[in-house]
């Protein structure tokens, strides 16, 4: 598969503290990747990277081949999409009109929203099982439901590749599983590339095709749920002692048992 997204050699400090140290990273067309690591090992600044929000202090970050330096954030938001761990969303707009919002990139700015806008505004609130909700005003709404709109805005963008920051933050399990639920079928049914960042390594393995585990802003794992995720690697880089086990629904997930400290 070809990378549409990729970093060569990639660092980045804030202030005088390195974030990031030598990444070097392929997101291949069609991949469903989580990205893993502790607080402060570097996740989210990765994604802010590759939406051109954070400048690398050195290397080189590509979309298609093409240096997203030489790229402005408006074209670079018509390909790649990004949903934040955190949205205020205390505006008292509809459904409607924070899906629409997400059209920005491709609305002139001379112009209101085309027929196509609203077109793929309607499709992307029925992909996204809001139909019912369309009317609503977000700030009345769950918030799985607002997760749900956020992901929507995300997706009206039409980009080829879908980036989220923990998308299960703050979200009990129902919610979690029905967000993860629709991350899985946009990429299996419509090829959408995502990556995403999480801290629930049980969710990870099992929504997951692979991994990519950071430390202090280094990758020290890449692969399939079953080679990232050991005991000893987990002990290392989390400082937890844990079981691994097969998920008992599927055997290639792995399911991290944490043992307590004090018995």
């Amino acid at each position: 598969m070809s990378a549409l997204l990729s970093a060569e050699k990639i660092s980045f400090s804030y202030a005088d503290a390195p974030t990031l140290v030598d990444i070097d990273f392929a997101l291949e067309c069609g991949a469903l990747r989580a990205l893993l690591g502790p607080n402060g090992s570097g996740k989210t600044t990765l994604l802010k990277l590759l939406t051109g929000i954070l400048q690398p202090t050195r290397g080189v970050l590509m979309y298609q081949g093409v240096d997203l330096k030489t790229m402005s954030r408006r074209e670079i938001a018509r390909h790649v999409a990004l949903v934040p761990q955190e949205l205020n969303l205390q505006f008292g707009f509809t459904v409607r009109q924070m899906v629409m919002l997400g059209r920005t990139p491709h609305v002139s700015a001379l112009g209101g929203p085309t027929k196509k806008d609203r077109q793929v505004v309607e499709q992307t609130i029925e992909l996204t099982e809001l139909t019912e909700l369309r009317d609503r005003v977000v700030t009345e709404l769950s918030g799985g439901e607002q997760q749900r709109v956020v992901i929507a805005m995300a997706l009206a963008q039409e980009p080829q590749v879908l980036l989220l920051d923990e998308p299960t933050v703050h979200l009990d399990i129902n919610h979690q599983i029905e967000i993860l639920d629709l991350v899985r079928k946009l990429n299996r049914e419509r090829g959408l590339t995502v990556l995403a960042t999480m801290h629930d390594l049980n969710l990870a393995a099992l929504y997951f095709d692979d991994l990519v585990l950071l430390e202090r802003g280094r990758i020290v794992a890449a692969g399939a749920p079953v080679q990232v995720l050991s005991a000893e690697r987990i002990r290392d880089v989390f400082r937890a002692q844990v079981l691994i086990q097969p998920h008992p629904a599927r055997a290639d997930a792995p399911q991290v048992i944490v043992l307590p400290s004090i018995k």
